[in-house]
């Protein structure tokens, strides 16, 4: 329970996050064009400050520019109202707007001290000194400019901070879900082994066994199915005790685990009965394994004889390959590999009886 608030506290943070840092990404753009504008309009207020004296050089200098004061004219109208073809945007701070003022209100003196000087020469009026004065208005005009997008740049700037601190937390916090996705991944599998294994002999138990009745594919192959079954062991459980009985089953799960290689199947089918799948399989592989078992029983058998409460490990075998019938399904084919297995445990039992007469 404890967990599953935890979870739910953090899916509530991850989503908090994330909606902070789209309003961050969302605030650091409009700042950026913001910036973006904010240098427009230093770079142009910087021209009229510099083509303000030129204008005023060539008034002294006798030659009349109309066009330059059209020009001036515009782009003090564009850093005040937006106006004109220089697409200028107007900066939302007080001190430069007010600086701004005070200077396009000096400007319309200026303009008209030029228009003296045309009448009178430059020498009759105060162009020199109104024109060091207009420099200066307009140097504090581009300077407030210059602090305003400073002030943006620094916002940007804790905006980048934040959503660094933004996103390292959201990475954090997806670490350490994916973290936990793989340990719950690992303890889903724990669990679905622990389902599917046979805890006395650590081989897949009945029900994973039969999750090869359902598998179609693995009939496009040749495929062979193996079912063993225990002789003695009714006999070891009654006689000698199930602790017998069920060593008894250990060992013919190992001796079998061992007789089959891998990557092939061999699982606990139930009580006494076991199952073995042989993949790509033929005829002669499955007649080295049943070899190769029957001699590793017997070796074990041989070294175990005599040993206290020690039942011989005896067994009946019974197999099937797929590729002997046709449109053979699982099913079908472990029908047939237990009927042949029922068949040799009745032989055996022929046999056994025939020698006791004997």
């Amino acid at each position: 329970m404890k967990t599953k608030r935890l979870r739910t506290f953090a899916t509530i943070i991850q989503s908090v996050l994330i909606l902070a840092m789209m309003a961050l990404v969302t605030s650091m753009i409009v700042q950026i064009n913001c910036l973006q504008g904010t240098a427009r309009v230093i770079n142009y207020a910087g021209l009229a400050r510099g083509a303000t004296q030129r204008e005023v050089k060539l008034e002294i200098a006798g030659e009349e520019n109309d066009d330059l004061i059209v020009y001036l004219d515009e782009i003090l109208s564009g850093l005040k109202y937006e106006s004109g073809k220089y697409n200028l945007v107007r900066l939302d701070d007080e001190v430069y707007q007010s600086d701004l003022d005070a200077q396009m209100k000096y400007w319309q003196q200026l303009k008209d001290e030029i228009y003296r000087v045309r009448q009178y020469g430059y020498q009759s009026t105060d162009i020199v000194a109104m024109s060091e004065q207009y420099f200066h208005m307009a140097d504090d005009t581009v300077s407030a400019a210059e602090k305003y997008s400073e002030s943006i740049a620094t916002i940007i700037r804790y905006l980048e901070i934040a959503t660094a601190v933004d996103i390292t937390i959201l990475i954090l916090i997806m670490l350490d879900r994916s973290v936990e996705a793989v340990r719950m991944r690992h303890r889903n599998h724990q669990l679905k082994q622990k389902a599917f294994t046979d805890q006395h002999t650590g081989l897949p138990n009945k029900g994973r066994c039969e999750e090869f009745f359902y598998n179609t594919e693995l009939m496009q192959k040749p495929i062979a199915c193996m079912v063993f079954d225990l002789n003695n062991l009714k006999m070891a459980n009654d006689t000698l005790g199930h602790s017998v009985g069920d060593q008894l089953i250990l060992n013919f799960a190992r001796l079998l685990r061992n007789a089959v290689p891998p990557p092939n199947f061999v699982g606990r089918y139930g009580g006494d009965e076991f199952m073995a799948v042989i993949f790509d399989a033929s005829r002669q592989e499955i007649e080295t394994i049943l070899s190769r078992l029957e001699k590793d029983v017997k070796e074990f058998n041989r070294l175990h004889h005599g040993g206290g409460e020690f039942v011989e490990v005896s067994y009946a075998c019974g197999w099937a390959l797929s590729m002997e019938f046709q449109n053979c399904s699982f099913r079908v084919l472990f029908d047939k590999a237990d009927r042949n297995m029922y068949e040799n445990k009745l032989e055996k039992r022929r046999q056994n009886t025939e020698a006791t007469a004997k």
